[in-house]
């Protein structure tokens, strides 16, 4: 498959086969999410990956997020069913900045490092995104981590800051495509 195939295939999977992904794809998958450009050089990122009982306790902290939200009158929005797709892939890596935390003081050059930073990681995770697509793996990319971000820190022992998590198995379904606005309505041209 090609770059251009591959973007255009690129579909969000919201639900997946009971099937295991193997280790050598998923590595793949990872080492796509490392040679993506970043900022400075700095490679401001860092994965966990989750497989068995440690994939099964994810959706748990998100599930129980989503319902603490709820209960104090907010809308959880889509978090329970992020959850329950989560609950069905084969693995879930879990994508944090290291350095997140640490440029959050609203010194302005820290904001801009944070920036910066968030960037590539984003850059990181379409990578893995792309790549899983060619090697024929579903994928999603979820941002309701944050409905638990402490939970979840504190689980993972981790002080960075949590960034998305990433669904990954066999996919269980072949959506079209979501209709996209063109290039020409999102850009202008000045001279």
């Amino acid at each position: 498959m090609q770059l251009g195939e591959a973007i255009e295939n690129r579909r969000s999977i919201r639900k997946f086969q009971d099937k295991p992904v193997p280790r050598e794809l998923v590595g793949q998958v990872l080492e796509a999410a490392t040679l993506a450009p970043s900022g400075k050089n700095a490679q401001p990122w860092e994965f966990i990956v989750l497989e068995g009982a440690a994939r099964d306790k994810l959706p748990e902290l998100i599930t129980a997020g989503a319902e603490k939200v709820e209960a104090m009158g907010y809308s959880s929005g889509s978090a329970k069913n992020s959850a329950r797709i989560l609950e069905e892939s084969g693995v879930i890596i879990v994508v944090y900045n290291p350095n997140g935390k640490a440029n959050e003081d609203g010194n302005e050059y820290h904001r801009a490092m944070r920036s910066v930073d968030t960037q590539s990681v984003g850059a990181a995770i379409e990578n893995m995104l792309l790549r899983a697509t060619e090697l024929g793996l579903g994928s999603l990319w979820i941002c309701d981590v944050f409905f638990a971000r402490a939970e979840i820190d504190a689980w993972l022992q981790r002080d960075g800051e949590l960034m998305a998590a990433v669904a990954l198995g066999w996919p269980g379904e072949s959506p079209g495509p979501r209709p996209r606005k063109s290039w020409q309505e999102v850009t202008t041209w000045k001279e």
